[in-house]
Parts: C-alpha cells; sequence; structure tokens
C-alpha cells in the first residue's frame, strides 16, 4: 500500500461528500422558493444518511462485487461489507485499503440520486421521496455502476469509457429527472407566472463548494496521488472555467447582461461535461469539451424546456443530462493514450471504433434510465402517492413536511 494514495483518496472522499451537503443543498436551496428551503436540504441530508447504509448494506456489492450473472449485476459476497477490508484490492485499486475504495465510492453513491432532488422540487412527499431514492439506487445506479465500473460489467469489457461518472452519475441522474418531471407534472401556478430562486448567494456559494469538491470527484477518479490525478485536476479546472465564462459571455449576448446564475450554472455544466472525460483528455481539448457544454446546455434550458413545457425545476436534465451525454461522447472524440495507457484513442486520434462505443453507451444508459425510472415511479405513487396535496405545495413543504421554517421574521 501507498500511504500518499491513500490520502488522497481518503481526502478525495470527503471532498465528495462535501459537494452533497453542503454543496448541493446551498445550491439547490437557493434556486426554491424560501417556503421550501429547508425540505431541499433536508432531502440532501437524508439522502447522505440513507445511500450510506444502504451502500454498506448492499449497494456496494451489487455494484463492485464479484459478478454475478453475464456483467449485469454484482453478487451479494460483499454484503455487509464481508471480505472488504484493510488490504488493497487489486482488481479496483492495489495501492490502497479495500474499505478506501469503498467509501469513495459511497460518495458517488450518495451524489447521484441528490441530483435528481431539483427536478421535483417543491411538490415531493418525503416518504415518496424515501421510497423512490432507494428503490432507485438499487435498481438503477447499482448495475449501472457494475456496468461500466465493475470488473466483468459487459459495458467495462466492451471498452467503454467514463472516468469519474459522466454515464454513471450525470447522464443516469439527468434522464431520470426528464422522466420524473414529465410524470408529476408542473408546479401549482407554473404556466401563469416565472419562479424565482429566493437566494442565490446561496446558490453562488453552493455551486462554489461543488466546484471545489468536484476536485475528490474527478481527479480522486486516479486512486492514486499520481500524473493522473493532476491531468484530471487540470482539465476539471479548465473545462469549468471555460464553460463559466461561456455561460456568461452568451447571456451578455442574448440579453445585454451576464448573471451570477448564469455564470455558476455554466460552471456546472462544465464539471459535468468534464467529468467522464478527464482522465482522458488533454487540458487544450478540454477547453472546447467545456465551451461546447454551456452552449449545449444553455440552448437545452433556455429553447428546449421552453419548447416543450415540461418543469424540471432546476434544470437538471438541462445540465447533467445534456452535460453527461455531451462528455461521454466528447470522451469518443478526444481521448488520447498519451494521456492514459489505460484507456484508448477516440475519433480524433483515428479510433472511431471508440466513439460508437460511447454513443451505444449513452444510448443504453438512456433507455434503461429512463424505463426503470419510470416503473418505479408508477410503484411508489400506486403505495403512497407522490405529489403532496394542492394546499401542502401551497403552504410549502418546510412546513407541511417538516413542520419548520427557515426564516423567522419576528421573534
Amino acid at each position: 500500500m501507498n500511504s500518499g494514495d491513500t490520502a488522497w483518496v481518503l481526502t478525495s472522499s470527503a471532498l465528495v461528500l462535501l459537494m452533497t451537503l453542503p454543496g448541493l443543498a446551498f445550491f439547490y436551496g437557493g434556486l426554491v422558493r424560501r417556503k421550501n428551503v429547508l425540505s431541499i436540504l433536508m432531502q440532501c441530508l437524508i439522502i447522505l444518511c440513507v445511500i450510506t447504509l444502504q451502500w454498506v448494506l448492499y449497494g456496494y456489492s451489487l455494484t463492485f462485487g464479484p459478478d454475478a450473472f453475464k456483467g449485469i449485476i454484482g453478487g451479494l459476497d460483499w454484503a455487509g461489507l464481508r471480505n472488504v477490508g484493510g488490504q488493497p484490492n487489486a482488481d479496483y485499486a492495489a495501492t490502497i485499503p479495500h474499505y478506501a475504495f469503498m467509501i469513495f465510492q459511497c460518495m458517488f453513491a450518495v451524489i447521484t440520486p441528490a441530483l435528481i432532488i431539483g427536478t421535483y422540487a417543491e411538490r415531493i412527499k418525503f416518504p415518496a421521496f424515501l421510497a423512490f431514492t432507494v428503490l432507485w439506487a438499487t435498481f438503477v445506479y447499482n448495475p449501472l455502476g457494475h456496468w461500466v465500473w465493475g470488473m466483468g460489467g459487459w459495458l467495462k469489457d466492451l471498452g467503454a469509457l467514463d472516468f469519474a461518472g459522466g454515464i454513471v452519475v450525470h447522464t443516469s441522474s439527468g434522464v431520470s429527472a426528464l422522466v420524473l418531471a414529465l410524470l408529476i407534472g408542473h408546479r401549482i401556478g407554473y404556466d401563469r407566472r416565472t419562479f424565482t430562486p429566493h437566494n442565490l448567494p446561496f446558490t453562488v456559494l453552493g455551486g462554489a463548494l461543488l466546484w471545489f469538491g468536484w476536485f475528490g470527484f474527478n481527479a480522486g477518479s486516479a486512486l492514486a496521488a499520481n500524473d493522473l490525478a493532476a491531468n484530471a485536476f487540470v482539465t476539471t479546472t479548465v473545462a469549468t472555467a471555460a464553460a463559466g465564462f461561456t455561460w456568461a459571455l452568451i447571456e451578455w449576448m442574448m440579453h445585454k447582461a451576464p448573471t451570477a446564475l448564469g455564470a455558476i450554472s455554466g460552471a456546472v455544466a462544465g464539471l459535468v461535461a468534464i467529468t467522464p472525460a478527464c482522465g482522458f483528455v488533454n487540458p487544450m481539448n478540454a477547453i472546447f469539451i467545456g465551451m461546447i457544454a454551456s452552449g449545449l446546455c444553455y440552448f437545452a434550458i433556455a429553447k428546449v424546456k421552453s419548447f416543450f413545457k415540461y418543469d424540471d425545476s432546476l434544470d437538471v436534465f438541462g445540465i447533467h443530462g445534456v452535460g453527461g451525454i455531451w462528455g461521454t461522447l466528447a470522451t469518443g472524440l478526444f481521448a488520447e493514450k498519451a494521456v492514459n495507457e489505460a484507456g484508448a484513442n477516440g475519433l480524433l486520434f483515428g479510433n472511431a471504433e471508440l466513439f460508437l462505443i460511447q454513443c451505444m453507451l449513452v444510448l443504453v444508459t438512456v433507455v434503461f434510465a429512463a424505463a426503470m425510472t419510470w416503473a418505479i415511479f408508477k410503484l411508489v405513487d400506486a403505495l403512497m402517492c407522490v405529489r403532496v396535496a394542492k394546499t401542502e405545495e401551497i403552504v410549502g413543504l418546510d412546513l407541511t413536511q417538516h413542520s419548520e421554517s427557515a426564516y423567522t421574521l419576528v421573534d
């Protein structure tokens, strides 16, 4: 074992935890109306608790455990962390304790369903949220993670590349968010007025914490303190900077004024897009990935969403779905073995096969995540009704679901 690698992966685990709480909690919390901010913080907090337990009990085993059936799912050999301990597992990370790899991946499992919170914000019952989250983690995230990252996973064996979760984390959650937005329906009054964020400083703070934590997300995925981690760190930085600046320029041209919300949204779009590619591309190509991601995500939110009139409350599909899909395809274009010998050359480096594999990876993920999300939603809705009552939605989820208020106007 290597003490430096171990320290870096454990530090990265803490950084990825910070992405969910407080990063995502503040980012989303600032975007909703005042009467719903605590519901967002509570959902992020409970996901951190519940999915950590699910991961330890059986989620880790299903995702990374020895393959149980033709590359589809891991078995229960590692359920309850049986056979997982302080010694390295050579299949995944030969220089760090198996526990370190497990807890690092746990934080990925936590943030993925947390991203989906943004699509049904302000209108979901807390019990239904809990049931949906656990079922989605079990039947979407765990199998997909095994396909792409697990030893013996069928997409991994085909040569699909996803360095830090562009498909497993962002595309799966973004596509699922779109399905949920269509199924749960508009917020009351959505067709009559614009819902504005109640606290943009919260959102910028949350976005900054996401950017900070994302270095653990991406550079930590090298699973070692080495040159590959440094490459991922640099490509993450420059792609995010390019995307944030590009979004501000687009707003400046389209609306005569750049906004803080736009710049931080663009930065998150760049973070999403570079995630699958950060360990396979060079910094200059990362700039292009970030710039294009910003344009695509802006178009998805400003044009596609308004045309189809679906209420994806906090634009989870527009940023994470579109950004994740673009980043996955960009990996097939810009990847080069000069950056990562364990990867492959992409289309622009003479290998069209990788790009076709990445296209298939996107297609499979979109179909699988959409179909499973639809089925899970229908099941939960039949058992307990997903959406809050009209009067509860009008009053707000903070009071009706949690009996508390974020802001006290008088003592």
